[in-house]
């Protein structure tokens, strides 16, 4: 795989054999950006869990002290005082039968995160199939079907990020921006990797965590030694 220059000059300030402390990892991961955009720093977690077992599974989310960097679209489906109640909070969109409606018909994806109360589950799961692979449908294991709409919207908005074991047993999720600066990031990347142990299912075997990595969207990966958390 052929790499551009700033990759590259990047890359030789990261050794691929050193297991780096967390704060080193976030000050690399900073250091090797070189985008004029503000990058996304992104952390990937190699778990020691078999995804194909139910049992191993480990799904959740967590709000990040320091949110994202990132403004969130929040779409809440629901009726009534509820809907009253989720624009007062901050929704960016409203609705019932008119939303599934057009999410079905005009192929609608405005939005970043779906919140439903769970009066409203039966309507949300006609439209399961499009939401599921998009990661967009509503789980009450998220904090995505709730009746609590205010504290739902309010904890999104200020940063939470769902974190869920993939198929090749790996936790992908993002952390913040460069400009957040080392201190900033390190406090994001340590409650979520804290979230993911605390989330350590029962039928778990052997080595939990076994590698963690940090990169910026177009930088080198740097190791992370999970042992420090």
């Amino acid at each position: 795989m052929k790499h551009g220059k700033k990759y590259v000059e990047s890359a030789k300030l990261v050794d691929s054999t050193t297991l780096y402390d967390p704060d080193q990892a976030c000050d690399l991961a900073i250091k090797t950006s070189k985008a004029k955009f503000d990058e996304t720093i992104e952390v990937s977690v190699r778990m020691g869990l078999d995804p194909r077992h139910a049992d191993q599974q480990i799904r959740g989310a967590v709000v990040l002290p320091n949110g994202t960097g990132k403004k969130v679209r929040v779409l809440v489906i629901t009726k009534g005082d509820k809907a009253k109640e989720a624009e007062a909070a901050g929704a960016d969109y409203v609705g019932a039968e008119d939303m599934i409606a057009k999410i079905q018909q005009e192929n609608w994806f405005e939005f970043d995160v779906c919140v439903a109360t769970p009066d409203m589950m039966g309507l949300v799961g006609r439209i399961g199939r499009i939401l599921g692979p998009k990661g967009l449908m509503p789980n009450p294991k998220s904090g995505t079907v709730t009746m609590d709409v205010t504290k739902a919207i309010k904890d999104i908005k200020a940063g939470k990020v769902e974190y869920r074991l993939d198929k090749t047993a790996i936790v992908h999720c993002p952390i913040g921006k460069t400009s957040f600066g080392v201190e900033k990031l390190n406090e994001n990347l340590t409650t979520l990797i804290e979230a993911i142990i605390k989330a350590k299912p029962s039928a778990a075997k052997g080595t939990y965590i076994r590698s963690i990595y940090l990169s910026s969207t177009m930088g080198p990966s740097v190791r992370v030694n999970p042992l420090k958390f």
